[in-house]
């Protein structure tokens, strides 16, 4: 019963949250679900029992889905304790869930020297910001120094591969759906970048 009345509360404080995050009244959060603000305002202060008929109009107007407004909280949603995958040259920590971030994976990598600087192509693009050390981006016929502190991001339609100049780097980078399957579920994470 507690963890219903605690997914209860939540649910009213994500109607509320995402109303007011809108800049909407009850009033206007109303004219869109077509409930009256009256019945908005005892739902959200919890002096109304909730309703699925009411739920799905309040999610289809804050532009959510039910699911959305009504998943279970949890902690292991908030901390990821990532394994680190090894490589020559290369350790790298996948930081979200799959899936999470709309197809989106971030990732760390800390990359050395001993790293082969094969040059791979795949569709999208990569992004990654230098956390330390300096990294060399070979981008076709270029290459360009990435420093700590400095972002580059680029089209993976060409030729590029990410290495260590001077000294180990460490990066955070963000990998659209093909990025992600090219840099991090290739084997031994040897294709390109």
């Amino acid at each position: 019963m507690a963890q219903e009345y605690s997914l209860d509360s939540v649910i009213r404080q994500r109607i509320r949250g995402l109303r007011l995050a809108r800049g909407w009244s009850l009033d206007s959060l109303a004219a869109r679900c077509g409930l009256s603000p009256s019945t908005l305002s005892r739902l959200e202060t919890g002096h109304r029992r909730m309703a699925l008929d009411q739920l799905v109009p309040i999610a289809r107007a804050l532009d959510t889905t039910l699911d959305a407004l009504v998943e279970p909280v949890g902690d292991g949603d908030v901390v990821i304790s990532p394994e680190p995958s090894h490589a020559p040259g290369l350790t790298t920590w996948v930081l979200s869930e799959e899936g999470a971030l709309n197809g989106k994976v971030v990732a760390k990598m800390r990359i050395t020297h001993e790293r082969p600087g094969q040059l791979g192509v795949h569709p999208g693009r990569d992004w990654f910001t230098v956390l330390s050390g300096t990294a060399r981006l070979e981008l076709g016929e270029r290459t360009v120094l990435v420093r700590a502190g400095e972002v580059a991001e680029f089209s993976t339609m060409v030729p590029h591969s990410i290495g260590a100049h001077g000294g180990p780097v460490e990066i955070l980078s963000i990998f659209n759906h093909d990025g992600g399957l090219a840099h991090l579920h290739g084997a031994g994470h040897a294709s390109g970048s």
